[in-house]
């Protein structure tokens, strides 16, 4: 069983994590009081979120001291460095990047093929680091990655966008606070419609869309009812000849509930039909889309501020996809908190993911 499994195997940590919810509040603005800016760089623009990670440290100028990044592939710094993330940023190899005095963070953005080979190089080299996702392919490079960071005390931030977003906040929160009751059934969908090239890319992945996509749901997934006892996929392709597991279905199976996760790269306008839905035997919340995120909040009995029945709650305007994520990890760094997401609780999504992507073989290299 998949839950047994993890338990034997856990390589990070004496024990297993709680996986208790978390809530989020978004770190103040910059102030007179406020530290240091903390010195950032950023490893690789090819991930899918790159652009965005740098636009967002640059934009938070009263909290990150941005030095710039590094791109080694010239015909790709040609393309991208006049573009509107890039333009005025300095370019730097890695060792003038690690050479940097003063240096503590480190956003690592590379095709997700060289993630965990850098993310190992900025940790040994005693940096804490934001990690895009997924975690790569590898459970046993993964959690070398977690070892080396809990030996030297450094954070690893991973890049799930949703554990930031206004309405899973709400959701978490709701949860914890008993509004939905028992917890029996979760269901998510992740989609989108990509074109021929980027198909070709994502095909270099044996674990196509639940790879890609999937693993944004996977990880809300875990902070609701932790880790399953089996992890069962169902993989299909679309296009015949076509490589790419382009429609993906996982079901997730616990005690007293079940949990179904989709991705597909195929839906036409997959992005208005995200969604995650979260029932309980006291309520439901109906998150749809997820971006700009939309809530549905229903209830048999009046929960705080909200009535019985079904009503849509009004969310506090997002910042940004990233914020939320950088100004955590500001207060991380200076020491007024600790990162709400364990190694434990990060190997343990990482696993999910690859076991509702096929990939069964974790921890081969």
């Amino acid at each position: 069983m998949f839950r047994r499994h993890f338990l034997q195997n856990l390589a990070v940590g004496s024990s297993v994590a709680s996986f208790s919810l978390f809530t989020f509040a978004n770190s103040p603005g910059p102030s007179a009081t406020q530290p240091t800016r903390i010195k950032v760089g950023q490893i690789g623009t090819r991930h899918a979120h790159a652009s965005g990670q740098i636009r967002t440290l640059r934009a938070l100028s009263g909290l990150y001291d941005f030095v710039g990044y590094v791109e080694p592939d010239e015909a790709r710094y040609r393309q991208i460095a006049e573009t509107a993330p890039y333009r005025g940023a300095k370019r730097l190899t890695e060792k003038e990047l690690f050479s940097t005095p003063g240096l503590q963070v480190i956003a690592v953005e590379t095709e997700v093929c060289d993630l965990l080979s850098t993310a190992q190089r900025c940790i040994d080299a005693g940096f804490h680091i934001h990690l895009d996702k997924p975690a790569g392919e590898s459970l046993k490079q993964l959690e070398k990655l977690h070892r080396t960071a809990e030996e030297k005390s450094l954070t690893i931030q991973m890049g799930y966008m949703f554990r930031y977003n206004p309405a899973f906040q709400f959701l978490f929160r709701a949860v914890r606070d008993g509004w939905l009751g028992n917890l029996f059934e979760v269901h998510g969908v992740m989609s989108k419609k990509v074109p021929e090239a980027r198909r070709r890319q994502l095909a270099r992945y044996a674990g196509g869309s639940m790879f890609e996509l999937g693993c944004h749901l996977i990880d809300p997934l875990f902070h609701l009812l932790g880790v399953p006892e089996n992890v069962v996929s169902y993989n299909r392709q679309t296009i015949k000849g076509d490589p790419l597991f382009d429609n993906m279905l996982a079901v997730f199976e616990y005690p007293r509930a079940t949990a179904t996760i989709r991705s597909s790269v195929v839906e036409v306008d997959g992005g208005r039909r995200r969604q995650f839905t979260v029932c309980g035997t006291k309520g439901t919340i109906e998150i749809k889309p997820l971006e700009p995120a939309a809530l549905t909040l229903t209830l048999e009995k009046p929960m705080g501020d909200f009535k019985a029945g079904t009503q849509t709650v009004v969310l506090p305007k997002s910042e940004g996809r990233y914020h939320g994520c950088w100004r955590d990890f500001a207060q991380v760094i200076h020491g007024k908190k600790q990162l709400p997401f364990t190694h434990q609780h990060d190997l343990a999504v990482q696993k999910a993911v690859l076991t509702a992507s096929g990939l069964r073989k974790w921890n081969d290299d």
